[in-house]
């Protein structure tokens, strides 16, 4: 992935598109929790004072916040996603625990 930045820094995947429930399992489904966390390796369900990651794993208040662009909602909607997110803690990835490099871990 290429990156104009001087930095290095690269965005995510989804960055400036739709990331909507489909999006997040995408790169939840590539993430490698025993891997270093980054824009392209974090979970998009991982929650963090209270708030999930934008396209590039950032959270609200940290520098490159990018409020994500957000699928349809509906109560429908918000059931099934609720199904797969109490499916998905109850058989996490291997390696996801605190303080596996993948997570999101206080500093």
């Amino acid at each position: 992935m290429f990156s104009d930045r001087q930095d290095g820094w690269v965005p995510g995947k989804y960055n400036d598109k739709l990331f909507d429930n489909d999006a997040k399992k995408d790169v939840y489904n590539a993430w490698d929790p025993s891997k270093p966390r980054s824009s392209n390796n974090f979970n998009p369900f991982e929650t963090y004072k209270g708030n999930t990651p934008d396209a590039s794993g950032i959270y609200p208040g940290e520098p490159r916040y990018k409020d994500p662009q957000r699928g349809a909602a509906s109560f429908a909607i918000m059931m099934a996603e609720r199904a797969e997110a109490e499916q998905r803690a109850a058989n996490p990835k291997a390696g996801d625990a605190p303080g596996a490099p993948g997570c999101k871990n206080e500093k």
